[in-house]
């Protein structure tokens, strides 16, 4: 496990399916800039290479112009208005991409503190799914997982027991 407590759950359940999907052989671009889970991958071996913070939305330019082999994005997709546009761009044939699942006893998430941070899209799985397959994707494996925060109430007893985290694994149609 990892030091960090609040995502040592997610990051382990996140590594141990991306080692189950790709080989440290396979080059990674990540979408995103460099993150602690970024990290953890280059600390297991993988080979990765991250976008620079544009706006992916509307610069496709990192994925277009990558020679990975595989695009990872973790919790990434959340923040895009179109993530459609993004997931058509990409030449590589494999994805690993996790999201936060829509809570019904939540509303999304928006930061107090950064502008940027927010989730414009809280997916249902089938939505997800469905957004992959539409935009040129075949899904392979998937995992759905909790996230307790390991607090007192209604809610974190709801989190204990209701899926958070979504990971899919998917290839490149024909």
């Amino acid at each position: 496990m990892y030091e960090n407590t609040y995502p040592s759950k997610r990051f382990q359940q996140t590594l141990d399916f991306l080692q189950n999907h790709i080989s440290t052989e396979e080059k990674v671009l990540d979408l995103g800039v460099e993150n602690p889970f970024s990290k953890i991958m280059v600390e297991q071996g993988f080979a990765v290479e991250n976008t620079k913070g544009e706006d992916l939305d509307i610069d496709f330019t990192s994925v277009q112009e990558s020679s990975a082999e595989v695009v990872t994005a973790f919790e990434i997709f959340e923040h895009l208005v179109a993530p459609f546009n993004i997931l058509r761009e990409i030449k590589c044939q494999k994805l690993v991409a996790s999201i936060p699942l829509k809570l019904w006893f939540s509303s999304a998430y928006q930061s107090k503190t950064d502008a940027w941070d927010r989730h414009y899209h809280e997916f249902e799985d089938w939505q997800f799914d469905w957004l992959l397959e539409k935009s040129g994707w075949e899904i392979k494996n998937r995992k759905k997982f909790t996230n307790p925060v390991g607090k007192i109430g209604v809610r974190p007893i709801l989190r204990s027991l209701t899926p958070r985290y979504y990971l899919v694994y998917a290839e490149r149609k024909g």
